[in-house]
């Protein structure tokens, strides 16, 4: 259970924050922000606030923000077609019935004879059994009535294509710059409540029945010298240690301000890339106000140099698509990291963060980085791509992402139960 509520908890955190910063975004832009989803597929709630849905969905794979100009549900009305309007107390249309009029016997039924809902917002027609042509303004917040379920107008000036190319690329790029937003809050909490690691080569803590122990090396130590060479940072501790399975290492740490000689073999651990040496030391952490906020952003940039070497790993070949997971794989590995503490677990957060922000930048259709791609590309050529072309180019490239997905999943089913 514990893992269920941590799960459902950094999940709807990490989407959040993302989707929150397209939300706002766009908001800021003045675009028209039809729905906020935490998830796809069947809606689990909804409610309606300040012109946006709000929903939590079924399956835990993500969330989008729909900004209008990109509707499947707009309703297109000709001329010669029969509509029902009414009014609101500045006589400007507020809502546009479009079919079952008999259900609203308060609206006006006309026969469209001209109708412009993106820039004018005119509606011109005749009254049904009137030779007089009517010409009404169409309030900018009017609504179409379809099948009973309201839908928004947006006018150009609200819809995503409207807005500069600044403005669309900010939108897009917010949702993972939030995530970097939130991992460096994530690491800045950690080094607040734990510490950071100490500028010298000083040990935090000693494993029990280790090669440090049995060496003699005692907490607090600072080493100084490997094999007669002077070191001063973590990284060169770990080379010395990683290069040198088995085989004697001679070292030099000060201890209470004297200088102190120990040998120590570190024992051969297995790992993909080959054996490494490992002797069962921890680097001492320490508070510090100052240094803990440039320590949060190096921290996801190291964990973002990672991932990006990885998945070019994988795009090259270095890495097969077995090693990917999917919410399946991090929820197992989730829970793994609750059983050892909440600490932890936030710092596996800030990770999954720098995770999606990364992928979510990759110019694959259907994604931000896709998405960022064709905005890009628009700059340079001096005008927008076809819409319907486009459109293709990211249905296609998300039906390919789903189906990526399912093999993903199906792979991590396999490593739990197979």
């Amino acid at each position: 259970m514990n893992t269920i509520i941590a799960f459902i908890l950094m999940f709807g955190l990490l989407v959040f924050v993302h989707e929150f910063g397209h939300y706002i975004f766009a908001k800021r832009a003045g675009m028209l922000v039809r729905e906020f989803a935490i998830g796809f597929g069947p809606k689990i709630f909804s409610t309606m606030k300040n012109e946006t849905l709000y929903t939590i969905r079924l399956l835990p794979m993500g969330g989008y923000v729909r900004v209008a100009g990109e509707d499947p549900e707009i309703i297109e009305i000709k001329p010669g077609q029969h509509i029902g309007v009414t009014f609101n107390d500045d006589e400007k249309v507020n809502r546009i019935i479009v079919n079952n009029k008999d259900k609203h016997p308060d609206c006006l039924v006309i026969e469209v004879e001209n109708i412009d809902l993106d820039h004018k917002l005119v509606i011109e027609g005749y009254e049904v059994g009137e030779e007089r042509l009517y010409s009404f303004q169409v309030d900018e917040k009017a609504h179409f009535i379809m099948d009973e379920k309201a839908t928004q107008i947006a006018p150009y000036n609200r819809q995503f294509a409207s807005k500069t190319i600044g403005q669309r690329g900010m939108q897009l790029f917010a949702g993972p710059m939030m995530n970097f937003v939130l991992s460096i809050l994530i690491f800045l909490i950690l080094g607040f409540i734990q510490g950071i690691p100490a500028d010298e080569i000083k040990v935090g803590s000693v494993v029990e029945n280790s090669p440090a122990e049995e060496a003699g090396f005692e907490a607090n130590d600072t080493v100084i010298e490997i094999n007669g060479q002077s070191v001063s940072e973590w990284s060169e501790f770990e080379q010395f240690v990683q290069s040198s399975p088995n085989q004697p290492v001679d070292m030099v740490v000060l201890r209470n301000g004297e200088e102190v000689s120990l040998e120590v073999v570190p024992a051969s651990i297995e790992t993909e890339q080959g054996n490494i040496g490992q002797v069962g030391v921890t680097l001492a952490l320490e508070k510090s106000f100052l240094r803990t906020i440039p320590y949060s952003i190096q921290e996801t940039y190291e964990w973002s140099t990672l991932i990006i070497t990885n998945l070019g790993k994988l795009i090259t070949g270095q890495f097969s698509i077995d090693m990917l997971s999917g919410p399946v794989g991090i929820y197992d590995a989730t829970d793994q990291v609750v059983q050892t503490g909440f600490l932890n677990f936030l710092m596996w957060t800030g990770v999954l963060s720098v995770n999606l922000g990364i992928m979510n930048l990759v110019p694959l259709p259907a994604l931000d980085g896709g998405r960022l791609l064709f905005v890009g590309i628009e700059a340079v050529r001096g005008k927008p791509i076809d819409p319907q072309k486009e459109g293709i180019v990211h249905f296609v490239g998300f039906a390919l992402l789903m189906l990526l997905m399912i093999v993903v999943t199906w792979n991590d089913i396999q490593r739990l139960f197979l």
